[in-house]
């Protein structure tokens, strides 16, 4: 790890201004940050600990929604009354998430801005990785890609995004709620991480110096039937080789309306808009399950160690349904 200045911002301007020195980076929990600066990956000049800030707090919206502030620890809004009663869909996927340890650390801002785990982007052994350096290649294409995404990959990067509660968020709309030095703006959470392209470097729509307030969750999926599903090789403490967040809107059997999202697959959470509009207005039978599943993969595109997530994204997003239609 480098020597770095360290700072405590007792409130959001001194924050904001803070980070308008070119080297400076944020800290929140530093469950990821503080492990990629130790791996030599991340090299702020400046550290901006957040802690001070009042982003720490949940609470009901006009609108019947939920605004989770960005500080607020991942073991604290997965077991917050709220939450479990009105979106459970988020209370799973965070527990699927780490260890209690760390969830007891990690903030729901920070959770969204955690960095892969492609072991060819932590290792700096490997001198390739388009992410870690740009223009350097991707390692991965011709390495071990067991781990890696088939769907909406480039050619500079196929590395996965490794953050449960993401899929989750994605599959109830939620939006992000950002803080730059002049103004505020909301990001539909579908919209907040990026597909890699040629720059796999940008991981997210936030511009530099700007702060994640908190995540705002809509009515529109509250307390409707759910599920998250996360595959992966290890019980805990493992990253998922798939994993499924469904969210239902039902009239007895017939789907109104549904969000699913994919994780382990892609960049970012993958919406399959295909497999979605197959189950709207139609019943949640095994016929329409077994289509939405199919058509979940159409876009695929697997590697030489991959591949067998096809079949586990439609295996996986059958059961999802199923067990969030009640019918395990």
């Amino acid at each position: 790890m480098e020597p770095f200045s360290y700072f405590r911002p007792p409130d959001l301007q001194q924050a904001l201004a803070l980070a308008a020195v070119p080297g400076s980076q944020f800290l929140a929990g530093g469950t990821n940050l503080i492990d990629l600066m130790k791996g030599g990956i991340e090299r702020p000049q400046r550290l901006i600990d957040l802690a001070e800030l009042p982003l720490s707090g949940i609470e009901v919206l006009p609108t019947g929604g939920l605004r989770i502030g960005a500080l607020v620890r991942n073991s604290d809004a997965a077991n917050h009354a709220l939450i479990r009663d009105r979106y459970p869909l988020l209370s799973r996927a965070l527990l699927a998430g780490a260890s209690p340890q760390l969830r007891n650390m990690a903030t729901m801002g920070g959770n969204l801005l955690q960095r892969t785990r492609c072991g060819y982007f932590t290792d700096t052994a490997f001198a390739e990785c388009n992410k870690r350096v740009p223009g350097s290649g991707c390692a991965a294409r011709a390495g071990y890609n067991r781990m890696h995404a088939i769907l909406g990959a480039s050619d500079a990067c196929i590395a996965t995004s490794p953050s449960d509660m993401s899929v989750a968020l994605c599959a109830l709309d939620a939006l992000v709620r950002i803080q730059g030095k002049h103004a505020q703006r909301d990001v539909a959470i579908g919209d907040f991480h990026r597909l890699p392209g040629r720059t796999p470097q940008t991981d997210t729509q936030l511009r530099p110096g700007e702060i994640i307030l908190g995540i705002d969750l809509p009515p529109t999926f509250a307390a409707v039937p759910s599920c998250y599903l996360k595959v992966r090789d290890r019980s805990s403490y493992a990253f998922a080789l798939v994993s499924v967040a469904v969210a239902l809107r039902l009239e007895g059997v017939t789907v109104r309306d549904c969000r699913i999202a994919l994780g382990g697959v892609a960049h970012k959470p993958w919406r399959p808009v295909a497999a979605e509009a197959l189950l709207r207005g139609q019943a949640l039978g095994a016929t329409n399950i077994a289509a939405a599943a199919l058509a979940s993969t159409r876009e695929a595109q697997p590697l030489r160690d991959n591949a067998f997530k096809v079949p586990l994204v439609q295996r996986a997003l059958t059961r999802a349904l199923q067990l969030a239609g009640g019918a395990a």
